[in-house]
């Protein structure tokens, strides 16, 4: 019998996380197979590793403790990849070769499946002086696109693309530029922004006093604080970047402020770190720890809260002496603080179960008992832990006690760590975790509220058909199993329906026993007014976030899978009433068009430098509603060796420009190939292969007929139809599945159909 609550997750777990050979056989036959590979390989450190191999198995059996994913996926398979999720590299020096030396490192973090943070702040301002070449600076974001362009042609492990985070402090010279920069949305895709907000400039906001921009010693603008504060709300308002990072909160709030500074975080902005340090990621179930579930004594168990936590801590902490680093420096970081980023998942759900309403004070009080519960039961586990192995290096205990979270910690707590010292250095955290709550069996995200009840999937099934399943939230199917038909109580609230200031709240509640941070996305109404979106960051900032990164419906990052606002009151009998009374309109990517019997295009000849004989590549194009859009590809040569891999290539080419929606990426991904023969150059560019060459082709074509506006950029026009099927898209079209199911959780776009995410 399947472990699996729904499809969905089984079909999470082969694609993700499932171990397999190189040729595809499976290695892990069931689920039970990848726990029990997870648990012998962090197990394997230990004094007595059948022992713990058994604890740790126990811990992850039905879900209760999800790794982050690069474990789940990496441990026990001889790979040579990092469990850790991502890191902040090291300070960027202000020198071409300081420059280039960290885009190396970032290249090769990028390699292992590590996501990167940096801080552009350090690079001079655009039209600084370069001393001794007699030349002005370029400025930190021309340096970006180089990152951008490095990131795109960079596949991380696990075969998706890495991804980056860029700060920049707002009083650096650029910043203005940095704010508006999202603005293009062919430019810096590869990157999430944010801004690094000083508590001088939130004063000085409050006073509408001016502000000094500067590099050093030297004011190269002064602005009004408040005039660019307008800015950084605008930007993200229309375009929902850059986010916003309290740093010197964050800083304040350190426990390690005696020993570190931070100036950037990983990319979806749940772990501020210091340089090369690293995150080392993973939840607590809470929807697996409700006992009676919507019953009179519903509530979480916090025995068996606290002995989870126990052995989640433990197995963290192995973690760091198990894994690979792409750097040295990045292993000496880990090891001499040995932080973790413990956190939660499915805590809407768990609300839901003990009758709470998401966003009200009694649901936020309980947010923070229970992050109270898990941080208290992190720290004398790491106590436990330091008892047995030691402190980690850096340990100093009155600097320690003096600082961050455990100002708050109770005093039995705060003794012990003085007494014996504390394995780890910090170890609460709320990172995004989509995927692996899909794998969970669709448990409401991190922190997130429920996003919708549940919702429609087309699945391709082994046979060339179609079918559509319904992908239900967890606490949800489970008040179907136990309640039947009868209709949802009044607390059943879902992300839509949830003022942006009740996200915020749950935010608030939650970080106050989180070491780190925390990573969640505050979804806000398309048509909520200028001046209530920026209430929402001054919100944020007077009840002790550490960030804030909102999500409104827009024209460059597109719309959101559309929610009604009504409250869904009971089961309908037809699958669209059900699906709209569960909260979600879903619009499914339409079956392939039938060929016309005659389509326009153009015939492209390529010389490729290391071949006798052109290659003739034909795009044809379908008309949809006035637009082209490619259709079709042929490609053509005298050359035979390659007969085979062109007819492949133009047919899987060829059915997925069929298959409607934002088709560019496989450009990229043409593009991206590279042969390890060596490429060439060619009219002033070096094309890696004779595949990057026929993207690069098709490529130009896209701009030429307007599907494409610029080299490296996406769709141009929003399509009014998805081939045919006559509805138009609410929601950006996934780039692994296609399907049109994209949605912000956590900062972090996530496809409801297939689990891609760029984060998790």
């Amino acid at each position: 019998m399947s472990r699996f609550a729904a499809p969905i997750a089984e079909q999470i777990w082969d694609m993700k996380y499932r171990f397999k050979a190189a040729d595809g056989t499976p290695e892990d036959l069931t689920v039970e197979d990848t726990w029990r590979r997870i648990a012998r390989d962090l197990a394997q450190v230990e004094k007595d590793p059948d022992h713990w191999e058994e604890e740790f198995y126990t811990a992850l059996e039905d879900f209760k403790y999800l790794p982050a994913g690069r474990i789940t996926a990496g441990a026990g398979t001889a790979r040579r990849v990092t469990l850790f999720n991502c890191f902040v590299m090291g300070t960027v020096p202000d020198s071409m070769a300081g420059i280039f030396d960290m885009l190396k490192e970032a290249a090769l973090t990028m390699q292992q499946g590590g996501g990167i943070g940096y801080d552009f702040s350090t690079i001079r301002p655009k039209g600084a002086d370069v001393l001794g070449v007699a030349a002005d600076a370029s400025g930190p974001l021309s340096f970006m696109d180089v990152w951008d362009a490095m990131c795109r042609t960079i596949m991380s492990a696990g075969s998706r693309r890495g991804a980056m985070m860029a700060t920049m402090r707002c009083d650096h010279p650029d910043i203005e530029s940095f704010v508006a920069a999202k603005s293009d949305a062919a430019r810096l895709r590869m990157f999430n922004l944010s801004v690094l907000v000083t508590d001088d400039f939130m004063d000085a906001v409050d006073k509408d006093a001016s502000w000094d921009l500067k590099f050093g010693e030297k004011v190269y603008h002064t602005v009004q604080a408040r005039d660019l504060w307008n800015k950084i709300m605008r930007a993200t308002y229309d375009y929902a970047e850059p986010g916003v990072i309290f740093i010197d909160r964050i800083n304040a709030e350190n426990n390690l402020n005696y020993c570190e500074t931070i100036a950037a975080t990983n990319p979806c902005g749940e772990q501020p770190l210091p340089p090369y340090g690293a995150c080392l990621l993973g939840s607590i179930n809470l929807a697996r720890l409700v006992t009676d579930p919507f019953g009179d004594t519903a509530s979480v168990d916090e025995d068996a809260l606290s002995e989870l936590v126990a052995t989640a801590v433990r197995m963290m902490d192995n973690v760091v002496d198990i894994s690979n680093f792409p750097l040295p420096e990045q292993a000496a970081e880990a090891q001499a603080k040995r932080r973790i980023g413990l956190g939660v998942t499915g805590l809407a759900d768990a609300l839901l179960m003990t009758g709470l309403e998401y966003g009200t004070d009694e649901a936020a009080a309980q947010t923070e008992a229970w992050l109270k519960a898990i941080a208290r039961a992190s720290y004398l586990a790491s106590v436990e832990l330091a008892k047995e192995k030691g402190a980690f290096p850096l340990f100093d205990a009155e600097p320690y006690l003096a600082s961050g979270t455990m100002q708050r910690m109770d005093d039995d707590v705060r003794d012990a760590i003085r007494e014996h010292g504390v394995r780890n250095a910090l170890v609460t955290s709320i990172a995004p975790t989509g995927t692996i709550s899909l794998y969970a069996g669709n448990v409401s995200s991190g922190i997130e509220p429920v996003f919708a009840y549940a919702y429609k999937r087309k699945v391709l099934l082994r046979d060339g058909g179609r079918t559509e399943e319904e992908v239900v939230d967890y606490a949800v199917q489970m008040w179907r199993d136990r309640m039947g038909d009868a209709p949802f109580p009044d607390y059943f609230v879902n992300a839509q329906t949830l003022s942006p200031k009740a996200h915020v709240k749950m935010q608030a509640a939650a970080q106050k026993w989180v070491d780190s941070s925390i990573s969640k996305t505050i979804n806000c109404p398309e048509d909520i007014s200028f001046e209530e979106f920026k209430d929402v960051y001054l919100e944020a900032w007077a009840t002790g976030c550490k960030g804030c990164t909102t999500y409104r419906p827009n024209e460059v990052t597109g719309s959101v899978l559309s929610v009604s606002e009504a409250k869904p009151q009971e089961e309908q009998t037809t699958a669209a009433e059900q699906n709209a009374e569960a909260g979600g309109e879903v619009v499914y990517m339409s079956d392939p068009l039938d060929r016309p019997k005659g389509l326009e295009g153009r015939t492209y000849k390529l010389k490729w430098p290391d071949s006798p004989h052109a290659i003739y590549l034909t795009v044809n194009d379908i008309v949809i509603n006035g637009h082209r859009r490619p259709f079709e590809v042929f490609i053509n040569s005298k050359n035979m060796e390659h007969f085979a891999w062109t007819v492949a290539l133009t047919r899987m080419i060829s059915a997925v420009f069929r298959r409607g929606g934002d088709v560019s990426f496989v450009v990229e991904e043409l593009k991206a190939v590279f042969d390890p023969r060596g490429g060439f150059w060619m009219e002033g560019k070096y094309i890696p292969s004779i595949l990057a060459a026929i993207g690069g082709a098709i490529e130009q074509h896209l701009i030429s007929t307007g599907f494409i506006e610029t080299e490296g950029s996406g769709l141009k026009m929003d399509p009014t139809m998805q081939m045919g099927s006559g509805t138009k898209p609410t929601a950006k079209a996934c780039p692994s599945c296609g399907e049109f199911e994209m949605r912000m959780l956590e900062g972090c776009m996530t496809c409801a159909s297939c689990g891609h995410s760029k984060c998790a």
